[in-house]
C-alpha cells in the first residue's frame, strides 16, 4: 500500500471535511453535494479512511462523524501539520518497504523531490550505519528525507550530528523527555539508544548533488525483542522506546516537530552558521568529557573526548596529544 500527499484527492477531501466538522454528523448526501462526488464514492472513501486507522462513528439518519485521527504517519497528516518551507511539503507512505533510504535514493536526483519525506510503517531490510541492519518493526518511526543543500561539501560530515540535535530537540519539545547525543549520531535515553541517523551523499564535481537523511526512532517498539535480536552485535548498548517514557505523544507530533527543528538547522548550515549548532550539540552530548575507546583500521585509540571540530570530527586527547576522528564507533569507558 502506497500513498502520497498529492494523490487520493477524493479521500483527502472527505477526510478534511469530516475533520472540520468533527462536532457534528454529516450525511452521505451532504458530503456528496458539497464535494461534488457520488454517494458511492463517499462510501468508498469512508471505508478506506476507516481502514487507515481513523475512527468514524456512523449513525443511521444522521451520517458520519470523525471521532479520532489515525496514528499512522500518513502523507497528508505530515503536510497538513508542517510549518516548514521546504522539508515535508511532499510526503510518501509505504505500509511495508525494504528501506525508506533505498526508495529515497532512487528519487533524490529529481529536483522536484527536494524536501520530500518517505515514511514506512515497517522496513524489511532497514539500513544502519556502516552497512548494518536496522531492526524496523511496526511501532517505530522509519523515514528518509531528500535534500539538495547549498552548503559546502565539508559540512556533510557535520550534518548527521546536526540532524541528531534536531531530533533530540523535537523529542524534548513533544515528549518532555531528556535525551542525550552519543557521537557521531545516536540519540539515547538513560544510556540506551532510542534513535539513529544515517546520511547518504551524492557528489558531482566536488559539489553536493543531493543528500538523503535516514532516521529511525524506537517510538513504540518491543525493546526486549529487538535487544534479543541485536545482542552480541558490534557497539550494542541497549534499546530504549519513547512510549515507555511518555505514552501521550503522538507519532505525527514528533515527526512534524522534527521537520521544523531540522529545517531551522538546515538553513543555518546553508548560511554557514555552524558554531551555534556545535555549541548546542556539545551541551547535549554524552560523549564530550568522557573517556572513550575506539578501534580504527590502523590503531586502537583510547583517551578523553574533549570536543568536536567544525566538520563534526571528534577531538580526542590521548597521551597529551589531540587526535581527530571523522567516523567510527566509540565505546564510553
Amino acid at each position: 500500500m502506497i500513498y502520497s500527499s498529492f494523490n487520493n484527492p477524493g479521500l483527502v477531501k472527505v477526510l478534511y471535511f469530516l475533520k472540520s466538522h468533527n462536532t457534528e454528523y454529516l450525511s452521505g448526501q451532504d458530503l456528496s453535494d458539497v464535494l461534488k462526488i457520488s454517494r458511492v464514492a463517499v462510501w468508498k472513501h469512508i471505508k478506506k479512511i476507516k481502514e487507515l486507522g481513523y475512527k468514524i462513528e456512523s449513525k443511521q439518519k444522521l451520517g458520519y462523524r470523525l471521532e479520532s485521527n489515525s496514528e499512522k504517519l500518513l502523507p497528508w497528516e505530515i503536510t497538513e501539520g508542517s510549518k516548514t518551507k521546504i522539508i515535508g511539503k511532499q510526503a510518501y507512505y509505504f505500509d511495508s518497504i525494504d528501506s525508506t533510504q533505498n526508495q529515497a535514493l532512487t528519487m533524490a536526483f529529481d529536483k522536484e523531490n527536494n524536501g520530500a519525506v518517505i515514511v514506512a510503517e515497517k522496513q524489511t531490510s532497514g539500513k544502519g550505519r556502516l552497512g548494518r541492519k536496522w531492526e524496523s518493526p511496526k511501532g517505530g518511526i522509519w523515514l528518509s528525507i531528500i535534500l539538495q543543500p547549498k552548503f559546502d561539501i565539508g559540512v556533510t560530515t557535520l550534518f548527521p550530528l546536526a540532524a541528531s540535535l534536531a531530533l533530540s530537540n523535537a523529542i524534548e519539545k513533544t515528549s518532555k523527555i531528556k535525551s542525550e547525543l552519543k557521537w557521531p549520531n545516536d540519540i539515547t535515553i538513560k544510556g540506551k539508544k532510542v534513535a539513529g541517523i544515517l546520511v547518504d551523499v551524492s557528489l558531482e564535481s566536488n559539489k553536493i548533488e543531493n543528500l538523503v537523511l535516514g532516521v529511525g526512532v524506537n517510538f513504540d517498539v518491543n525493546t526486549k525483542q529487538i535487544e534479543k535480536s541485536l545482542k552480541g552485535t558490534p557497539n550494542f548498548y541497549g534499546v530504549a522506546s519513547l512510549s515507555q517514557q511518555n505514552k501521550n505523544t503522538r507519532p505525527i507530533e514528533l515527526v512534524n516537530s522534527f521537520l521544523s527543528e531540522l529545517e531551522k538547522i538546515y538553513f543555518m548550515l546553508n548560511s554557514g552558521d555552524v558554531k551555534k549548532i556545535i555549541e548546542e550539540w556539545t551541551k547535549k552530548s554524552s560523549t564530550i568529557g568522557k573517556e572513550i575507546e575506539m578501534n580504527t583500521e590502523k590503531e586502537k585509540i583510547k583517551g578523553k573526548a574533549i570536543g568536536i571540530d567544525d566538520d563534526g570530527a571528534l577531538i580526542i586527547l590521548e597521551d597529551k596529544k589531540k587526535k581527530r576522528i571523522i567516523a567510527g564507533d566509540i565505546i564510553h569507558i
